[in-house]
């Protein structure tokens, strides 16, 4: 993506175009699933004197205009990603914390049908699939992330 896909994607959402914008936005895109820590790494690559809370803020923005979704899967850090528009789920590895995209398994969207849906006009479905990836199952030593492990890693 270049600034300029990037800039035109901002000014469709109706944002402003500014260097921190750009830069979180493109960060999303080169690193999906990224947490907030590691999108501030990849901004501050080019800008250094960017702020946490400006790339927090920035991120904020890009959620409510619907550039970036923030998943956040349970026990886990927020992350962000900008494959959006397409309900599509996650299966997160209990033991690094991978995270991948799923396509939704059946149907149209919202991709499931609630068995019971309360009166409610589901718009959305969110499935995050649990287990373990392919380099940590080959390493059986590896201990599972629980809630408690998640902020030491």
């Amino acid at each position: 993506m270049t600034s300029t896909d990037t800039a035109a994607l901002l000014r469709g959402a109706s944002l402003r175009v500014t260097q921190p914008r750009v830069a979180v936005l493109e960060a999303v895109h080169q690193h999906p699933h990224a947490d907030t820590d590691t999108v501030i790494r990849a901004v501050r690559r080019d800008q250094a004197n960017v702020s946490h809370q400006a790339v927090y803020d920035v991120l904020r923005a890009l959620t409510q205009a619907g550039l970036v979704r923030r998943i956040q899967p349970a026990g886990a850090t927020a992350r962000y990603e900008a494959r959006v528009g397409d309900n599509h789920h996650h299966v997160v590895c209990r033991v690094c914390g991978a995270i991948a995209d799923v396509d939704c398994a059946v149907g149209h969207s919202p991709c499931l049908t609630a068995s019971d849906d309360h009166g409610f006009v589901v718009e959305e479905a969110e499935v995050v699939y649990w287990g373990t990836c392919p380099a940590c199952a080959a390493d059986q030593s590896t201990t599972p992330i629980t809630a408690s492990t998640e902020g030491s890693r």
